[in-house]
């Protein structure tokens, strides 16, 4: 029995900051943000728009591809590192909206691999039985946890929600996922602040993200590699044996290292970069999702989903779609 993905959906909020809406705010350049990152614009979610409004947009764009009802869902994973308050879980809130009842709803945190958790989760609720229908969502509303006056992390993010609905079946599906951490790098990147911990607060009394960029980005190159590593010599495949890769959305430099590990064409490397920023856990779901639309992934070639991520996080989930 395996795990199949019968539906996909995404949706962003409205606004859209260019780079040269951001050279406004901070000292920086379109040209600078571009080269480093990739990045050229990111969307905003509105003052009244929450993480689970963005994820209920996109669940509701992922069921109606499945061609499933709100009666059907027995499980919905929200993989948010923003969520809407401290409690009820921003999927028990999605529930809600959904006007779903009685499944077991819960959030995964695990900031840019936590998409590739949730999946890794749903996979096994279905394998075991438990579920026959898994919604999993990756949402985020970084632009609540943003210094604007911080040049170095406030043009790199943006907000989204992407979403896949997961069925039982006997036709291929995921084949294996592959998820890890090391908090010994905590300080690498992190928000300086929570609901315990109240000693790093800023000024204005608020927490936000903050990233030491150098040290980031090499252990995401080292540790991307690995897992592409891990993943194949789990299922004896061979890097030629993987049709598509769909990476967490961070820096069009660490994806372009990942595809040279895979010795994969970028042709074949799914980038949202450009047009999403980092969405942390939404950012796989909604590059894939404009993958299928567009019909470039197509049913029963083989994907690699890789992330890496605050904690540090990293994971893998290997499918034929």
């Amino acid at each position: 029995m395996y795990s199949k993905i019968v539906g996909t959906g995404r949706y962003l909020p409205e606004k859209v900051l260019t780079n040269f809406d951001m050279e406004k705010l901070v000292d920086t350049t379109d040209q600078w943000i571009e080269e480093r990152t990739g990045i050229r614009q990111r969307h905003v979610a509105a003052e009244n728009e929450t993480t689970s409004d963005l994820a209920f947009h996109a669940a509701k764009n992922a069921m109606e591809a499945a061609g499933v009802s709100n009666t059907d869902v027995d499980l919905i994973i929200v993989a948010t590192t923003t969520p809407d308050r401290v409690f009820p879980s921003t999927a028990c809130l999605l529930q809600d909206k959904l006007d779903i009842h009685g499944c077991p709803a819960f959030d995964i945190q695990a900031v840019c691999t936590g998409f590739v958790y949730a999946m890794s989760i749903a996979d096994k609720f279905i394998k075991s039985g438990e579920s026959k229908c898994a919604l999993v969502v990756g949402a985020e509303t970084l632009s609540r946890i943003l210094d604007w006056n911080d040049r170095g992390t406030c043009v790199l993010f943006g907000d989204g929600a992407g979403a896949v609905v997961l069925k039982p079946s006997e036709e291929p599906g995921i084949l294996s996922t592959h998820i890890h951490a090391d908090g010994a790098y905590n300080d690498l990147l992190n928000v300086s602040a929570g609901v315990s911990d109240r000693t790093q607060l800023f000024n204005d009394g608020a927490a936000y993200i903050q990233m030491k960029g150098n040290e980031v980005f090499k252990m995401a190159v080292n540790t991307l590699g690995s897992i592409v590593d891990e993943t194949l010599a789990a299922n004896k495949m061979q890097k030629s044996d993987i049709d598509w890769l769909v990476p967490h959305q961070a820096n069009i430099r660490i994806i372009k290292a990942t595809a040279k590990k895979l010795k994969m064409p970028m042709d074949h490397v799914v980038t949202t970069v450009d047009k999403h920023g980092n969405t942390s856990a939404a950012s796989i779901p909604l590059a894939f999702d404009v993958a299928i639309r567009d019909g470039r992934i197509k049913p029963g070639e083989t994907v690699m989903m890789e992330a890496f991520g605050g904690g540090f996080t990293w994971g893998a989930v290997l499918f034929q779609y």
